[in-house]
């Protein structure tokens, strides 16, 4: 089948999206590929086309499992067999799937990167008929990109054990740096590059510094109808802001990844389908969600990085229609962003400490757990071992950037069930254990004969509802099959995973280094700054500055940012007090190195509007806190 016929039969779309063709052409070529594709660009079909025109099945590597489980969950929809394989996973359902991925007749097979380095992976692998090596999230590859992960570099390796496999990398947000880090890390060959411009003609970026963010997100609300969605840090934020939004009488709920995984699934499926117009959510609300109609995101409280906050505004305005990405910030924003830099390096010896603490915590021995999975509850860790929270949990994160551990703390997995045994032999049991024959004949009834074939997910309220008994009821009856070897039962899990991804090391032998974290954190403070220039920029329009960033040149304003729209009614922009004093200081500071003409002083403070700079100074003169000198320079009095 051609790539237009697999798109119309599987995906419904008469035509591809700009881009979409010439990529699936490139990697149909043999060429190694690299795609960058704004969020919701349509990343997914590059590589899911030409893996359908292609014999055997494509490996997808995935940093998340929430990703990998929704992409998953969307191919199976429309009929295209796809398994994923991750921590929390046992070992006879992991088996499982690899065999049907050698003999079967499995498409898509998603791992997490560090499955890559399993003896049981890569026997398996080299009995695969692979089509295709794609990697998603690609930014994950490079140590300057914002979600470094090591195992990410052990990539190439596996390329080696399938040098006849072409590779496509894709990623929505890359600078010039992480580009180019991506193709050497992965060991690119005849190389193809495909970038769409980051801009989105359609969507309104904005930034708004707000004393009163509650009136302001009203306001905003009321002036943009349609559905929305708006970010903040904190679980609790997201209640209280929720609430206050039903208290005006606007339909509303709150998202974080602490809520379970029914109320995850039930607040999210009342959004997609229209029923509650708000969510108030953590950044654990996005990923995997394809709602094109979202008019409006606003973010209460600022993300550490533009990469960051380039994918959360992208998901306003898929379909292409006008939509609005809108910042509300205070001086307490700017400050927290600051300090963020500090807490979120802790010192060597405290992450040492955290490590020893999990291994008691989760009792696991030197040398054990590689790749193993536990339930880890993150506040009553921190409460045992009387430790900081926000310091245990940034530490674990400069863990994980190590490649040590990974917590996935929007963990869900439901139950899932497959029947070892053959028709003949399941028939036979039934008739000596009439006790658990009503169990056995639900299941059938239910999810049928592809319990005979695949491991099936299952709900154990709907087969208790059947039964007429309750829950637990079941979950004994069909741990009572598992044990006696009829059926694999995996009941579901809904906490918070943690991974030891690496064998249990001595805490005293971590390989951690003060330089290598101090270098970490000057790369973060960067990132930091360039978010505080994006949002206090007074004059320059915000999509050139969202796109300078990543190495797009812009040449023209955009038209419909906070700024040029200022620019088209002819207004300046308006300064508070606070921020006319700041640039009182900054006039003080120059001046104070230097005697300079005032045409110099605007060309040094240029990122301030001239008509505001031109009154402030006017203002100092008058006050006489500056001055002229004899050679017509401005100076400190």
């Amino acid at each position: 089948m051609s790539a237009h016929a697999i798109l119309q039969q599987y995906w419904g779309y008469p035509a591809f999206r700009p881009l979409q063709e010439d990529i699936i052409d490139a990697v149909l070529a043999g060429h190694d590929t690299l795609a960058l594709l704004p969020t919701g660009g349509g990343k997914s079909i590059c590589f899911q086309v030409p893996a359908l025109m292609r014999e055997g099945v494509c490996i997808v590597i995935s940093p998340l499992i929430a990703l990998m489980k929704d992409q998953v969950e969307q191919l199976k929809k429309r009929s295209i067999s796809a398994v994923a394989i991750y921590s929390g996973m046992s070992a006879r359902e992991i088996d499982f799937h690899l065999d049907n991925c050698v003999f079967g007749n499995v498409k898509f097979l998603y791992v997490s990167p560090e499955r890559l380095r399993t003896d049981l992976f890569l026997a398996r692998a080299r009995r695969m008929q692979i089509s295709l090596l794609a990697v998603d999230e690609a930014h994950c590859v490079s140590q300057w990109g914002y979600d470094f992960r090591p195992p990410y570099l052990q990539i190439a390796d596996f390329r080696a054990e399938i040098p006849d496999v072409n590779v496509i990398a894709l990623t929505a947000t890359a600078t010039d740096s992480v580009k180019q880090d991506i193709q050497d890390k992965l060991q690119f060959q005849n190389t193809k590059v495909f970038q769409k411009s980051f801009a989105r003609a359609n969507l309104s970026y904005s930034s708004f510094y707000e004393e009163d963010k509650d009136r302001r997100l009203l306001k905003t609300l009321t002036g943009v109808p349609g559905t929305a969605v708006v970010y903040a840090r904190s679980r609790k934020r997201t209640r209280i802001i929720a609430k206050k939004l039903q208290g005006k009488n606007i339909s509303a709920d709150y998202y974080h990844a602490g809520l379970t995984a029914e109320e995850r699934a039930d607040k999210q499926d009342a959004w997609i389908q229209d029923r509650t117009r708000v969510i108030v959510a953590t950044n654990a609300f996005g990923m995997g969600i394809d709602k094109p109609d979202v008019r409006l995101v606003v973010h209460l409280d600022l993300p550490d990085t533009l990469e960051a906050y380039y994918q959360e505004a992208g998901r306003a305005g898929r379909d292409e229609k006008k939509a609005y990405a809108v910042v509300l910030y205070d001086q307490n924003d700017l400050d927290n962003l600051i300090k963020r830099i500090e807490t979120s390096f802790p010192s060597v010896d405290f992450i040492r400490t955290v490590y020893q603490n999990i291994a008691n915590y989760l009792k696991v021995a030197v040398g054990s757990s590689y790749l193993s999975s536990y339930n880890f509850d993150l506040a009553h860790f921190a409460e045992t071992y009387r430790l900081n929270p926000i310091g245990v949990f940034h530490s674990i994160k400069r863990l994980a950037e190590e490649g040590l551990l990974q917590l996935n703390e929007s963990f869900f997995q439901p139950s899932t069930l497959h029947f070892r045994v053959d028709y003949q032999e399941l028939y036979k049991f039934r008739i000596a254990n009439a006790a658990l024959e009503p169990t056995i004949n639900a299941l059938l009834r239910v999810y049928g004969g592809e319990l005979y074939a695949n491991y099936i997910s299952i709900s154990e309220s709907q087969l208790a509802q059947i039964l007429q008994t309750s829950v637990n009821g079941v979950m004994v009856k069909l741990k009572n099959l598992h044990e006696r070897e009829i059926i694999n039962y995996l009941p579901r899990k809904d906490q918070p995973q943690l991974v030891f991804m690496t064998p249990r090391l001595d805490a005293r032998q971590l390989p951690l280094s003060a330089a290598k974290l101090q270098k970490k954190k000057t790369l973060y403070a960067d990132k930091v700054n360039a978010v505080t220039h994006y949002v206090t920029h007074p004059i320059r329009c915000r999509t050139q500055v969202l796109l300078a960033y990543f190495g797009e040149k812009y040449p023209i304003d955009c038209g419909v940012c906070d700024h040029c729209l200022r620019k088209k009614k002819g207004k300046h922009p308006e300064y508070t007090r606070a921020e006319q004093e700041k640039i009182r200081d900054n006039i003080i500071q120059q001046l104070t190195q230097s005697s300079q003409p005032p045409e110099k002083l605007m060309m040094a403070l240029g990122q301030i509007d001239e008509a505001v700079l031109a009154r402030v100074v006017k203002e100092m003169l008058d006050q006489g806190d500056i001055f002229y000198d004899g050679q017509g320079c401005l100076t400190v009095s």
